[in-house]
């Protein structure tokens, strides 16, 4: 299992963690960026940075726990910075702690620091080269993975954690697991290296060792003390501060002697490794720590102190002695253990670009000039160049580039307001401002029921047989509704399975079902403040019955797969062309149901009760038929409208709709005729003609003859003002908004309300 794991869940893709790495060990996945461990140096800067806390250290706790109930012995090694982090409670009560969690023994780390202090000494001796301490695994990754050519100026030294691993299991007769805690995140990283394997068995964070206390309800102040094991350290305490690795480790050192570095923090680490590999500095040992004021401020430590209050508590506890038991096999020189490491490069070397690939990846992001570059770091790359450079080895993707985004979002903004404004158009072509088109008796009922009803929030049951318009009635209720600025969502209950209805109207959490790789907004959350029409209710099943009664009663929807319900305002259509009073009888609708929704009920009339409108119908379709296929249609003749009229139309307005636009199809001239329809119509005026009523009325002869008057004169008066609609609205002395309804009604078109007057 790898140190640092990812969350995917809670990553949002804001690239601090890209922007904080120094040696860019990030690649960017689909979802969310991850680690490169073959170039990560285990820094933490990541953990510190993310604020979706989507970067995490690998749990070991229960790794320890497993230990710690075998028959095995287990070791408990404090890092020498743990004064900072348990600095509430005294040394022996930690040990205490320890020893009720199951530790055979404890052991301040601080002792390993002088176990490798001779070696130290006399690597400094002998070598003629610039060294780099190598006590820091951050600071050793760094170089065997990204600056190999200083792999050489390495003490060929182990940290002391290893050394201190090395030193308990020589020690010990039969084997025992040894466990370091300490603030280190790169120390889990070392105990994987091939030169380090087998002295540490887990190295555990201060805050997992926290969290086995509170698991188990240990409270360490409550402790009496306990007594460390093994040997008391002295110089070695001072080891996790910035210089004091110097006293650990016996280096003499002089503020004024350029030959002894000592440094601390990414920034000025970086700085030196970069001057020593540029040779500007042969300083005879650099000391380097990767964390800020040395091991003191590594991310894992407790953030609650100052880093001056964290140095006070070292330095007080290298001044206190405490209870320790030393046994007597760690004492002797056989007890000293081999410190020796070698290193080797680990650097992964990715392809190199050339000119042409950078220049290929700007201008990918519309990048074409120097002035194009922003640089503005919000990708985590310094330069856009060095961004460049990253896509083209892997490492990033197009979509990190803000700017680049910023402006594509412009242009599909731009493309959807097209697009939004060319769907309203083609709605107000398709329903008008003329939802419902008739003067027979009962459109008319049904035409002031819906104005009744509309301003109002009651719920509507729409009823009436499949093609009668209930969507149509539907919309119109939306429109001269309080809530016609805000969403109409309209869904058929028919066209899917209980499962898939039940996500489409409620929504669904991730991985609550097959298939749900996100969350996903249901349809009464997308419609919150709406209005959401659902047609064919009758079909839904008795589960979803209960669900949708639940919500109209709450105003609450609950997810599929989740548990928080979500409030919503929402006012429901609902249309069938089933009998539910019959369903109720045979028991697959609730009766309570029922009643939630037949609060106020339209009865939507069958087209052969609607007659005396057939032949307004007829003209409106037709018109409608004319503009979709751009073909010049005048009318229709009698005999057409004598056989529609004799017809039951079982399909009701929908079929209508239908036969007279296969007829526009069908049609040689600009005349629908009796043989453009299908022959059942024909066959129809055949068998009864002699029983029609006489269809050369005053009306049904007029009405041709009126739309011809009545488009000659919008185009006059489009004429005589000079193509502005707001004058000839003025000349013919009715609303500038029923002149344009007019002008769409023929298919008329004017200049722009803007264009200056001649």
């Amino acid at each position: 299992m790898q140190p640092i794991v990812t969350l995917t869940d809670r990553c949002r893709k804001c690239y601090s963690c890209v922007r904080s790495c120094p040696v860019k060990a990030l690649k960017i996945e689909k979802t969310h960026p991850e680690i490169i461990f073959d170039r990560c140096i285990g820094c933490g800067n990541c953990l510190e940075t993310c604020p979706q806390k989507a970067k995490v250290v690998a749990d070991k706790v229960q790794s320890t726990e497993l230990y710690l109930s075998s028959d095995e012995p287990v070791i408990a090694v404090l890092g020498s910075s743990f004064p900072t982090f348990f600095h509430h409670v005294s040394p022996g009560q930690l040990a205490s702690g320890l020893k009720k969690l199951g530790f055979a023994e404890v052991h301040e780390g601080a002792y390993g620091a002088e176990l490798i202090a001779p070696a130290y000494a006399k690597a400094i001796e002998a070598s003629s080269l610039p060294l780099i301490s190598s006590h820091c695994p951050a600071v050793v990754d760094l170089i065997e993975r990204h600056y190999p050519k200083l792999i050489e100026n390495l003490v060929p030294v182990v940290s002391p954690m290893i050394a201190m691993g090395r030193f308990l299991k020589t020690s010990h007769s039969r084997p025992a697991r040894v466990i370091y805690i300490s603030s280190c995140i790169a120390a889990k990283f070392e105990i994987q290296a091939e030169d380090a394997t087998g002295a540490i068995d887990i190295v555990l964070t201060y805050q997992e060792l926290d969290a086995m206390f509170r698991a188990r309800s240990i409270s360490l102040p409550a402790l009496t003390e306990t007594p460390f094991d093994g040997i008391q350290p002295h110089q070695g305490r001072l080891f996790p501060i910035t210089t004091g690795s110097f006293h650990a480790l016996s280096i003499a050192t002089d503020p004024l002697d350029t030959d002894v570095v000592s440094v601390s923090g990414e920034v000025n680490v970086m700085g030196i490794i970069g001057d020593l590999a540029a040779t500007r500095i042969t300083p005879r040992i650099a000391d380097l720590r990767f964390c800020y004021h040395g091991c003191i401020g590594s991310p894992c430590e407790n953030r609650e102190i100052t880093e001056f209050f964290k140095r006070k508590l070292i330095i007080n506890h290298y001044t206190k002695n405490f209870p320790y038991r030393t046994l007597s096999k760690y004492t002797g020189d056989h007890s000293r253990p081999d410190v020796s490491r070698s290193f080797q490069s680990k650097h992964v070397k990715l392809p190199t670009p050339r000119g042409g690939d950078i220049k290929s990846v700007l201008q990918t992001t519309n990048k074409f000039t120097r002035k194009d570059e922003l640089n503005c770091r919000a990708c985590g790359y310094k330069t856009c160049r060095e961004y460049a450079v990253a896509v083209f080895q892997g490492l990033a993707n197009l979509e990190m580039c803000l700017p680049y985004n910023v402006q594509k979002l412009e242009e599909d903004r731009g493309l959807l307001i097209q697009k939004y404004e060319l769907a309203r158009r083609e709605l107000e072509k398709e329903y008008g401002d003329e939802f419902i088109v008739g003067n027979d008796e009962k459109t008319v009922e049904v035409i002031d029921l819906i104005k009744q009803v509309a301003p109002t929030p009651t719920t509507v049951l729409i009823r009436g047989e499949s093609g009668t318009g209930k969507e149509l009635a539907a919309r119109a209720i939306h429109k001269y509704s309080l809530r016609n600025d805000k969403p109409l969502v309209t869904l058929n209950c028919t066209t899917l399975t209980d499962s898939l209805l039940e996500s489409e109207l409620f929504g669904h959490r991730k991985g609550s079902f097959t298939g749900a790789l996100a969350d996903k907004k249901g349809l009464f959350e997308a419609a919150d403040g709406g209005t959401i029409f659902l047609d064919e209710i009758g079909d839904i099943t008795p589960k979803l019955q209960a669900e949708l009664l639940r919500v109209l009663d709450s105003g609450e929807v609950r997810p599929v797969g989740g548990t928080q319900p979500k409030k919503v305002d929402v006012r429901l259509i609902a249309a069938t062309n089933k009998n539910l009073e019959e369903g109720i009888r045979n028991n697959w609708f609730r009766e309570d149901l029922f009643y939630r929704l037949n609060v106020f009920a339209i009865t939507m009339p069958p087209l052969r009760e609607r007659m005396g409108s057939l032949p307004l119908l007829v003209h409106h379709f037709l018109e409608k038929a004319r503009k979709k296929l751009n073909k010049n249609i005048v009318g229709i003749e009698d005999r057409a409208i004598k056989a529609m009229l004799q017809y039951q139309w079982p399909g009701n307005i929908r079929e209508m709709k239908n036969v007279l636009e296969r007829a526009a199809v069908l049609t040689h001239d600009e005349l629908i005729k009796l043989g453009n329809l299908p022959l059942v119509f024909a066959e129809n005026y055949a068998d009864g003609a002699s029983e029609l009523p006489d269809l050369r009325s005053f009306k049904n002869e007029r009405e041709p003859h009126v739309l011809r008057v009545e488009k000659k004169l919008i185009q006059r008066y489009l004429s005589d003002s000079g193509g502005n609609v707001s004058q000839a609205a003025k000349l013919a002395n009715i609303p500038r908004r029923t002149f344009y309804r007019l002008l769409d009604k023929h298919g008329l078109k004017c200049r722009s309300e803007n264009t200056p007057d001649n």
